[in-house]
């Protein structure tokens, strides 16, 4: 998978960044996504993350990780369709965005590490990108296990 990486923060790691790169990888080796897919991944500071929150979801709050799906059409969106897509495009699942602050903030208040924290929502996110999601509770049950399921494979345990 191609993972294309955005700092607006100049502050995260080249460990930080190779640490998330081989979750994600990790990831989409367990869900079997093609190596031929794309996604973004975006750092970014909690006032950046509190305009995304505010203009796409309509809360005017920090958040830790919003996810854009590129293949989730959105109300009165048309689906764009070409033939023989496969042959003409990589697949691009779409944008991950993480407050580093938030994810910092996050660890001191589940008392777990700022590396955990941002694998956990690194994987959260890459997860929403694959379609799933926690809005009830059977579906919370299958992505909340999936996700625990990749990160204590990964090695990356509370």
């Amino acid at each position: 998978m191609d993972i294309t990486f955005i700092d607006e923060t100049k502050s995260v790691s080249e460990l930080h960044l190779k640490e998330v790169e081989d979750l994600l990888q990790f990831a989409a080796d367990f869900l079997e996504i093609s190596d031929d897919t794309e996604i973004s991944v975006t750092f970014m500071d909690n006032a950046g993350i509190q305009v995304i929150n505010r203009d796409y979801r309509g809360k005017d709050v920090p958040t830790d990780v919003i996810s854009f799906a590129l293949e989730e059409a959105g109300e009165d969106e048309l689906q764009i369709i070409f033939e023989d897509e496969d042959d003409i495009f990589p697949r691009n699942l779409g944008d991950l965005m993480i407050s580093t602050e938030r994810a910092a903030e996050q660890a001191a208040e589940y008392g777990h590490t700022f590396e955990r924290e941002l694998g956990f929502l690194a994987v959260h996110g890459f997860l929403h990108l694959n379609r799933y999601d926690h809005m009830e509770p059977e579906d919370e049950k299958e992505m909340f296990g999936l996700q625990k399921e990749i990160l204590d494979a990964y090695g990356l345990k509370r």
